[in-house]
C-alpha cells in the first residue's frame, strides 16, 4: 500500500478485519485493540467479523450493548466476504485495514486492495498455518501491497520470514490483556488457593489436552490427587475423543470438562496453577492470564510461549507432548509450594508491567502512525 499520501490530522480510522469465532486470540487482541482506541480517542476504530457457523449472536449483541462499533460480513464464501467487506470500507474510509489471523489477511487485504484503502497491515497470531502453496503465493503477494507484516511474537516473526516475507517490514509487536479482571488476585492468598490446575484452551488438533490428562493420571499413581479442569468450547469430537482418554487412564473423576466459562479470571484466582499444553502457539493469552492471576504457570516448551515464561523465573516449561515431564514439573511445584508461590508472584508482576492491554495497543498506536507518515 502507498506510504506517500498526506498524514491525517484527526485520530486515524482503523478497521479490524477478524474471524467471528471467538475462541481463538486474534478475535480477543482486535477487540482488545478496539476497546484500548475507544478508551484513548488515539483512533477511531470499527470490529469486523467474519461470520462464522459457531458465531455467538449474544456474544456479538454483548459488544454492541457494550459501545464496539461492530459489522458482520458473511464466512460461507471467500468472495461474498472480501465484496462485503469492500462496501463496508467504502463506507467507513478506514485509513488503515488490520487484518488479523489466518485465513482472513487474505480476504481482508484483497478488500482493502480493491476499495483503495490507503494503508493494508496483516498480523499474523500463529507460528503454525494451514497455508498450501497456492495460499502462501497470494500471501507473497499480498504482502509486497502491505505496509506492515506483524507477528505477535518473535517466533510468529521468525516463521513469517521463513516464507518469504519482506524482512524490512515484517516486525513483531507482542500480545497483551486487560489487567482489570485480575485485579484482585492478591485478595486471593497462595495458601487459600485450591490445589488445583486450569487450563484455559479450546477443544482443537492445535491443543494438547491429552498430555496434561496422561500427567494427571501419573501424579495419582505416585499418590498425588490433582483436580483439573478444561475451559474451553470445541468441536464435540475431541472432547468425547479426551472424556474417553480420561477414562482410560482412571481419572474421569478429577478432569472436568467446564465448556466455555464467562468467570475465567475468577477460575484462575482460585487455583494455585495454569497449564498450557499445546502443540504450536503464537503468543497464548492464555498463559498472560495465568500469570496475571498470580498462578504458577506451566506451559510447553513452544515458540511464542518460550517469549513469555523464563523457565525458573516466572513460570516452567515441559517438553511439549511428554506426560512424563509435565508430570514431574508438575510435583516438583507440589513438593516445594515456597518456589511455586514464588514464581507466581513473579509472573504477575510481570505480567502488568509488560503484558497489559494498554502496552500493546501504544505500540500499535505507533505503528498506525509509522505507516500513516510513511515512515
Amino acid at each position: 500500500m502507498s506510504g506517500n499520501l498526506t498524514p491525517v490530522s484527526r485520530p486515524p480510522r482503523v478497521l479490524h478485519f477478524v474471524t467471528g469465532g471467538f475462541s481463538g486470540g486474534a478475535t480477543q487482541v482486535a477487540i482488545a485493540l478496539v476497546r484500548a482506541a475507544l478508551a484513548s480517542g488515539d483512533a477511531e476504530p470499527l470490529l469486523v467479523l467474519r461470520r462464522k457457523s459457531h458465531t455467538s449472536p449474544e456474544r456479538v449483541e454483548e459488544l454492541r450493548h457494550e459501545g464496539l462499533p461492530l459489522r458482520l460480513v458473511p464466512g460461507a464464501l471467500h468472495l461474498l466476504t472480501i465484496f462485503a467487506l469492500v462496501r463496508i470500507c467504502r463506507d467507513f474510509k478506514p485509513d488503515i485495514l488490520v487484518a488479523h489471523g489466518y485465513s482472513e489477511h487474505l480476504w481482508g487485504r484483497y478488500a482493502a486492495l480493491l476499495a483503495g484503502v490507503p494503508h493494508c497491515i496483516h498480523v499474523e497470531h500463529n507460528t503454525r498455518e494451514r497455508y498450501n502453496a497456492w495460499r502462501l503465493l497470494q500471501s507473497r503477494w499480498l504482502a509486497q501491497r502491505s505496509d506492515r507484516i506483524v507477528g505477535c511474537s518473535e517466533g510468529v516473526r521468525q516463521v513469517l520470514l521463513g516464507q518469504g516475507m519482506p524482512a524490512p517490514r515484517t516486525i513483531a509487536i507482542g500480545n497483551g490483556i486487560g489487567l482489570a479482571p485480575f485485579a484482585r488476585a492478591d485478595e486471593h492468598p497462595w495458601e487459600a488457593r485450591a490445589m488445583g490446575v486450569v487450563m484455559v484452551a479450546r477443544l482443537a488438533r492445535q491443543k494438547d489436552h491429552a498430555t496434561l490428562i496422561r500427567a494427571t493420571a501419573m501424579l495419582r499413581q505416585r499418590g498425588i490427587e490433582l483436580d483439573v479442569l478444561l475451559v474451553g468450547g470445541g468441536k464435540p469430537r475431541f472432547r468425547a475423543r479426551l472424556q474417553a482418554l480420561a477414562m482410560e487412564c482412571g481419572v474421569q473423576d478429577l478432569v472436568v470438562f467446564a465448556g466455555v466459562r464467562r468467570d475465567v479470571p475468577d477460575l484462575l484466582m482460585q487455583h494455585r496453577f495454569a497449564v498450557l499444553s499445546t502443540h504450536y502457539e503464537g503468543m497464548p493469552l492464555a498463559v498472560l492470564e495465568g500469570m496475571a492471576a498470580g498462578c504458577a504457570v506451566v506451559a510447553s516448551a513452544v515458540p511464542g510461549v518460550q517469549e513469555v515464561l523464563r523457565d525458573g523465573i516466572d513460570g516452567r516449561l515441559f517438553k511439549a507432548g511428554d506426560a512424563e515431564s509435565l508430570c514431574e514439573t508438575l510435583q516438583q511445584l507440589i513438593d516445594d509450594s515456597t518456589s511455586a508461590k514464588t514464581l507466581a508472584s513473579a509472573a504477575r508482576q510481570r505480567a502488568q508491567h509488560e503484558f497489559s492491554r494498554e502496552v500493546m495497543a501504544s505500540r500499535y498506536q505507533q505503528l498506525y502512525e509509522d505507516v500513516i507518515a510513511g515512515r
